[in-house]
């Protein structure tokens, strides 16, 4: 073979190469483009799954949303409810200061030999929201009052076994003349509960009590000195009344045991009880706030004031006609309300 006809087929193999090159290249850039026309619509159907899912799933998420918003409305709508039957006329209003009636129920048997509930010991305990001071005024059990509703006269532990707590909110209220915000029902096993789970309530007996009730139940043996009474035995301590000064005695013994009571919850060690003690208010308080979780009474107890609570009784004297009843001392009382529970319209002003 000749030099040119070597030269001559060497150009047409590479004329051949570069046509089969060119053609493979074509090739490779039509399947890139059905690839990516594949994907494009495989991403297509994708985004429309997708989209009809979020549709449905957003729908049922929507339809939940307003259920429980339902849900929620119409359980504020009981709460409101129970309120408007629970508290009588409590009012709701938290302008400066926070009135709180307490009742402390004892089992007693009436004169058809029934038992019923009364209450044995009655606070008004009022708080200063902008301090956290804290006043009480004790009344004691049997002081003689006129009923709300035209029910009648009668003591007040009485009130409680007629109407229950609204109709013991409305006579302290047509007693006073104070708004009373909330009301908390606790009977002396739940209280004695309480003091067991804060560990004892430090105390000095200022006399030796001895009394045998085998009716009641009682049978209170205590001596005279410092001691650390658990439930059973501070609720001998405020039950006990057989002195020469009777309910006046108990009251004050009400008073020195809430001061003490006092400065134990505003103790550290306290603070990691306060959850046990919020399930036992949850599980046997009767309140009209229904704000017994331990986020609520670790904020109150915070708020407290290191201040003593002052502690006052209710002015009066026996009756001349029976020792066992209390008559209160009108004008001597409304200097005390005064001082203890302001009007409304300056509580928020008074610090």
């Amino acid at each position: 073979m000749s030099e040119y006809d070597a030269e001559e087929l060497a150009a047409q193999l590479q004329s051949e190469n570069s046509r089969e090159n060119i053609n493979k290249r074509r090739s490779q850039r039509k399947r890139k483009r059905r690839m990516a026309f594949l994907r494009g619509i495989i991403r297509l159907i994708c985004t429309i799954i997708l989209l009809a899912a979020l549709s449905i799933g957003g729908y049922y998420v929507i339809g939940w949303g307003v259920q429980a918003y339902r849900d929620v409305r119409d359980m504020y709508e009981a709460y409101l409810i129970r309120q408007e039957a629970n508290r009588g006329e409590v009012d709701v209003r938290f302008d400066g200061y926070t009135n709180v009636l307490v009742l402390g129920l004892d089992d007693a048997v009436n004169m058809d030999n029934d038992e019923e509930k009364r209450a044995d010991a009655i606070l008004l305990i009022s708080m200063e929201n902008a301090t956290g001071k804290v006043r009480i005024l004790n009344i004691p059990r049997d002081t003689w009052v006129v009923m709300a509703q035209d029910k009648g006269e009668t003591r007040l532990a009485n009130v409680y076994a007629v109407g229950g707590a609204p109709l013991m909110v409305r006579t302290i209220n047509q007693m006073f003349d104070i708004s009373i915000h909330q009301y908390v029902i606790i009977d002396l096993a739940t209280f004695a509960q309480i003091v067991d789970t804060v560990g004892g309530i430090d105390l000095y007996i200022e006399q030796n009590m001895d009394y045998d009730d085998p009716e009641s139940g009682l049978s209170i043996h205590m001596r005279t000195g410092y001691q650390n009474l658990d439930g059973q035995a501070a609720e001998n301590y405020l039950r006990y009344r057989s002195d020469e000064l009777g309910d006046v005695g108990r009251t004050q013994r009400q008073q020195r045991f809430i001061k003490a009571f006092y400065a134990k919850l505003l103790r550290m060690d306290t603070l990691p009880k306060v959850p046990e003690i919020a399930d036992i208010l949850k599980r046997d308080v009767t309140t009209s706030a229904e704000l017994f979780d331990s986020i609520h009474i670790g904020n109150v107890i915070r708020k407290l004031s290191t201040d003593p609570p002052r502690t006052i009784m209710l002015p009066g004297a026996v009756s001349r006609d029976d020792d066992t009843v209390w008559i209160m001392d009108r004008a001597a009382t409304d200097e005390v309300i005064q001082e203890l529970f302001p009007p409304e319209e300056t509580a928020g002003t008074q610090q």
